[in-house]
């Protein structure tokens, strides 16, 4: 059986015949990939989508635990601020300084996925502790919320890097990753009852649909629960 030819290189060897076509656009590319597709009997296949990892609350103690005790403040502030917040790192490394609401106790996420703005929440008794950070900050006439011993923003692995390293002296048995704090908040959340028309929007999620994932992994929570309230049902 002959080898394939990459997909890189076969692209390079069909776009002399979208050149010749007058301004091909993205839809009349994927026209022609449809039909490719139907004369050659190939089938559309979606790879299963699994759930992603979230950890318990057990989980989340240990790890947190040794944030506390590392006592290294901005690196507590991160953790707590993707916590609370459940933004994408991505649009952690991007806060400003004046992108904090103290009085609201919010925080707004400009151009965040989709390149839509959005405001997020953190707790009241969040807040002295992130306004001193702010107050250290504008002293030293940063103007990001974050920054680096280099007085730059964080990159994405920047931050990862920090998640990473308290991971392994917890011992975690997987590494704590910003997204997997999102999944948490979100998770907990419709735990507690938080409908998903308020959770959507906060979230950035495109739409309520979107957050079924979340519906799913908080089922496997809710058998005590519903053992503990099913001695009441009227039947």
């Amino acid at each position: 059986m002959e080898k394939r030819t990459s997909p890189r290189k076969k692209a390079l060897q069909i776009i002399k015949y979208f050149r010749q076509e007058n301004a091909p656009d993205y839809n009349y590319i994927r026209a022609v990939f449809q039909h490719l597709r139907k004369e050659l009997n190939v089938a559309v296949t979606t790879a299963p989508k699994k759930l992603p990892y979230v950890p318990t609350e057990a989980e989340l103690k240990k790890y947190y635990e040794v944030v506390w005790q590392a006592k290294h403040m901005q690196d507590m502030l991160i953790i707590k601020t993707l916590l609370y917040t459940g933004i994408r790192v991505s649009e952690l490394i991007r806060l400003k300084i004046d992108d904090v609401d103290f009085d609201r106790c919010q925080m707004k996420i400009v151009e965040g996925k989709g390149k839509k703005d959005r405001i997020v929440l953190f707790p009241k008794s969040f807040r002295e502790t992130l306004a001193l950070h702010v107050a250290n900050a504008n002293k030293n006439k940063k103007l990001n919320l974050f920054e680096s011993s280099w007085k730059k923003p964080y990159s994405d692995r920047g931050i990862r890097k920090i998640l990473e390293k308290y991971s392994i002296i917890a011992g975690m048995s997987r590494n704590i990753s910003p997204h997997q704090l999102r999944h948490f908040l979100f998770t907990w959340l419709k735990k507690q009852g938080v409908d998903d028309a308020l959770i959507q929007p906060y979230s950035g999620h495109e739409t309520r649909q979107s957050l079924e994932i979340y519906s799913k992994l908080s089922l496997s929570n809710a058998q005590d629960a519903y053992d503990d309230k099913i001695k009441n049902f009227p039947v």
